[in-house]
């Protein structure tokens, strides 16, 4: 048996390819009947066992809409093939188990193409264009029944100059694309984690599954290993549990188990230390020792989460449930000293004076921005997570978007998308150097908006992508969202207005005037209808800290009405201490409502009068805390709120 294994190896070290490579796309099934779970892509290397570190296979779109840019990214560190040179690469609902899991039904039907490169899959970010290089490994150009792609043929016959599309069958086939051994492609019988040309080891894949996605200190953790056929004697599997700061001292379990002879499975059962130390949420990485010949581990290097449960939690709100008032504004004694008495143009240069100081302010990289953005974003509730703003969520500061992967991630949104205000990455971006390294900047340095964190926000990323590049009226966050990120993003397009030269609020949504964004009335409306609140006065502290600069329309929301409202043109006068403007008590939204509007923000026993558009009272009532009113009548009021001997009149829409 031995010296057949051993033939075999040699036979498959020298007989995989014709064309000199590394490693090719050796199957793909883009296509299968029912809702795609059963897809995948298989890779063979030219030698068995090979390690995969420093390649990455990249999905590109190749219909008319989409471009030929990449869709997906998979990094391939930390893998390698197995004893027959394969890699399988599927979700877990493929039979065998792939060695490596991806989403159910993420790879795209066609025509497109997949690609192996050597290069990591941060080279390759949603959308990035398809090319060739001395990097480039493998392409397979693929469709269902569908028109040869020319531009994606065009781009790879660099590669290879007799290139072109290969039909997996019509829609839902049960076909697969095979790699011959001469290197042309049939469509036929797929056969994943297997040779095409039926020779090769058959292997006995072991899959390890966890009772739960997610832990929290504290908890017990059952760990299950499934063999896909009984073993013929016992199955001693070791492993490892450690990550970084995840040691052996958050654990308490064995680092052994066994298969007994005659079974194909077992569990083990860990407990995760709850150590009272605020250590942040950390990953456990479950990394399984090489089997014996004819075993394959086939999900190796899997992660776990561990919360942590020692967070700590702010004694002020979230934009969903906001405070006003427990936050106390940190900025330095006579900060706006020089705008007290201005009007006009003169207004707006001595506040710019201030915000875009070159002698003060500070500018920091794209990549200091996650860091300033776990810090500003830093959810009330929770501080191993941030808040994010058109979801209005929370989400772990560990899942942050590194990858093309953007489920259930977070990343960097710009409320002025760069595309419309012309600034982009620079170079020198990629650093993570910290507060007290940073570039010098100045009212003309547009570029440095690119990470002016002021007009920076977490979101997840999939939503990010939702958003794009539309202007806001156009865009108005997720479907049923409660709109506690409107004023907050008006107020900083306000800043970026005025901090940087070349940049411009206008009304409307002009088409492609880069440097302008809309719309006016639109973010005038937002930053009335929901006024700051501690969750924005915290981060603008926190913002400060980095940049040696503050958003004064958080300091003074009164501000705004002297540059875009009604009192353009009038002469400000600073807030004494004492003084707080009425426009920043009370949050009334949405506004306009489909039917129920939430007030926020009453702190004292306040009265409530909602009045329709010809002066008749038709709702009332009296609190000290939170309430809303559910007004089932289309149509424009006027809503009072008396309080303490002040009163406070909005309009509202009921639509």
């Amino acid at each position: 048996m031995q010296k057949t294994i051993f033939a075999l190896l040699v036979f498959l070290s020298i007989s995989f390819f014709g064309y000199g490579q590394k490693l090719i796309i050796n199957e793909l099934d883009c296509d299968t009947p029912g809702i795609d779970d059963k897809e995948f892509v298989e890779l063979k290397s030219e030698v068995p066992n090979f390690p995969l570190d420093g390649y990455v296979v990249v999905f590109f779109n190749g219909s008319t809409n989409g471009g030929n840019l990449s869709y997906l990214a998979l990094d391939l560190d930390g893998y390698e093939t197995d004893v027959n040179g394969l890699l399988l690469i599927g979700s877990n609902t493929v039979i065998p188990f792939p060695q490596y899991m991806i989403p159910v039904n993420v790879i795209q039907n066609g025509a497109d193409a997949v690609a192996i490169y050597r290069n990591d899959a941060s080279a390759f970010p949603l959308g990035t264009l398809a090319y060739v290089d001395s990097t480039l490994q493998d392409v397979l150009i693929y469709g269902t029944s569908d028109p040869e792609p020319t531009a994606t043929v065009d781009i790879f016959k660099a590669f290879k100059s007799d290139i072109k599309i290969v039909n997996e069958g019509g829609g839902n086939n049960t076909n697969s694309i095979g790699r011959n051994n001469d290197g042309t492609y049939t469509a036929g019988t797929p056969t994943p984690r297997k040779l095409n040309d039926g020779t090769g080891i058959v292997l006995n894949g072991l899959l390890t599954t966890f009772n739960q996605v997610k832990y929290t200190e504290g908890q017990s953790i059952t760990m299950t290993f499934t063999a896909e056929q009984i073993v013929a004697s016992d199955l001693i599997i070791e492993y490892t549990l450690t990550n970084g700061t995840f040691t052996t001292n958050d654990i308490d379990g064995p680092a052994t188990v066994t298969i007994p002879a005659g079974k194909n499975t077992v569990s083990v059962n860990f407990s995760i230390i709850d150590d009272n130390n605020d250590e942040g949420d950390e990953e456990m990485f479950i990394k399984i020792a090489k089997l014996p010949a004819l075993y394959l581990v086939v999900n190796n290097n899997i992660i776990v989460r561990i919360e942590d449960n020692d967070y700590k939690v702010a004694d002020f709100g979230t934009p969903l449930n906001p405070t006003r008032g427990k936050v106390k504004n940190a900025k330095p004694e006579g900060y706006y000293n020089s705008i007290d008495g201005q009007s006009g143009e003169s207004l707006r240069k001595a506040l710019q004076d201030i915000i875009a100081n070159p002698a003060i302010v500070r500018a920091q990289t794209y990549n200091d921005v996650i860091d300033m953005l776990k810090e500003a974003d830093q959810n009330p509730e929770n501080s191993n997570q941030v808040w994010l703003v058109y979801s209005e969520a929370p989400r772990s500061k560990f899942d942050f978007q590194i990858t093309s992967d953007n489920f259930n991630t977070w990343n960097r949104e710009h409320t002025w998308p760069r595309s419309r205000g012309g600034f982009d990455n620079r170079i020198g971006d990629d650093a993570f150097d910290g507060k007290n390294i940073f570039w010098e900047t100045n009212a003309d340095s547009t570029r440095h908006a690119n990470s002016d964190v002021h007009a920076l926000r977490a979101e997840d990323s999939q939503e990010n992508s939702s958003r794009g590049n539309q202007f806001y009226g156009e865009y108005n966050g997720p479907v049923g969202n409660m709109g506690s990120f409107k004023g907050d993003v008006a107020r900083g397009i306000f800043y970026l207005d005025v901090r940087y030269n070349g940049l411009e609020v206008v009304n409307g949504f002009p088409a492609s005037e880069v440097g302008k964004f809309g719309d006016l009335a639109t973010l005038l409306e937002w930053h009335r209808n929901d006024p700051p609140d501690d969750f924005e006065m915290n981060r603008n502290n926190v913002v400060y800290t980095w940049q040696y600069n503050r958003n004064p329309f958080i300091d003074m929301p009164d501000l705004v009405e002297y540059f875009w409202g009604d009192k353009v043109n009038e002469v400000w006068r600073n807030p004494t201490s004492t003084q707080q403007p009425l426009t920043s008590s009370y949050s009334i939204y949405p506004n306009p409502s489909s039917k129920r509007i939430f007030i926020n923000g009453i702190e004292a026993n306040t009265d409530i009068e909602l009045y329709n558009s010809i002066g008749l009272l038709v709702q009332k009532i009296n609190t000290d805390a939170n309430a809303f009113l559910d007004v089932h009548t289309k149509g424009i009021y006027c809503l009072t709120l008396k309080s303490n001997g002040t009163t406070v009149t909005k309009k509202v829409i009921v639509e």
